[in-house]
């Protein structure tokens, strides 16, 4: 194991960067020195060519709760440059990323999930978006992703209510893809990794662009901004390797 700094630790595995949040004492509450630890293990996986997925967890039996309001108080938002909160909220990751809940994501944390690609989740952890309580605003993702995939009145009471969303119901709506026995998110992150890197690295990341580049538009718009995009795909020698395993019934050769 690989400690870029003591508030973020690195793992790299083949092919993945596990990436665990570790302020297990404050439910892992992310300060100024944890948003700069933590965009730079985003950085790193993005530059790395041989990691394909990135995967966010935290220590302790949490996910994260968010904003870290004592360092608040001197320190601000721990947002980074144009990245947002930590470095991830509004950041355009180009490679898939994961998010392994446990316990608490609330408040900045669960924006840090909504800002990843897929949750797998513990069936006793639970989401929340509290900032009105305090005073503030869901503004790193909450107000704007959660109605977009919640029913609407269901979004609206987490939000102007800051009622908590037990996981159960949270896979129910659709909000998690995975849901797990306590202390397993972590692994079913790293099945769902595995079976990512089974595929086209180039077609995986190039579909993830073009949901994000197009959600929100009409449909004429949206095939302006994909075409571009999706049709050299179609040009590549993965896709023609693609086409050949398919007709020859066996595992195209990036499986290997």
């Amino acid at each position: 194991m690989e400690t870029q700094n003591p508030v973020v630790v690195t793992e790299p595995r083949p092919g993945v960067l596990l990436i665990t949040l570790n302020r297990p004492r404050v439910r892992n509450a992310i300060d100024q020195s944890l948003a700069k630890a933590m965009d730079a293990a985003l950085t790193r996986l993005e530059t790395d060519p041989a990691l394909t997925v990135g995967i966010l967890t935290g220590t302790g039996g949490h996910f994260c709760s968010g904003m870290d309001l004592k360092a608040f108080l001197t320190e601000g938002v721990p947002v980074v440059a144009d990245r947002g909160l930590a470095g991830l909220t509004r950041a355009r990751l180009r490679k898939p990323f994961i998010a392994a809940v446990e316990g608490a994501a609330v408040a900045g944390g669960f924006e840090l999930a909504l800002a990843c690609d897929l949750i797998t989740a513990a069936d006793t952890a639970f989401f929340a978006l509290p900032e009105v309580t305090r005073g503030l605003i869901a503004a790193e993702g909450g107000a704007i992703r959660l109605p977009a995939r919640l029913p609407y009145h269901v979004a609206m009471e987490m939000l102007l209510t800051a009622a908590p969303l037990p996981a159960s119901d949270a896979a129910r709506y659709g909000l998690v893809n995975r849901l797990t026995k306590e202390g397993e998110a972590l692994h079913a992150a790293l099945a769902l990794a595995e079976r990512l890197q089974t595929h086209s690295q180039n077609a995986v990341c190039t579909t993830k662009q073009i949901v994000r580049e197009t959600r929100g538009l009409d449909d004429h718009t949206a095939y302006t901004v994909q075409d571009p995009l999706s049709t050299p795909v179609f040009t590549t020698t993965a896709a023609t390797e693609g086409a050949h395993a398919f007709t020859q019934k066996r595992p195209p050769a990036w499986h290997h």
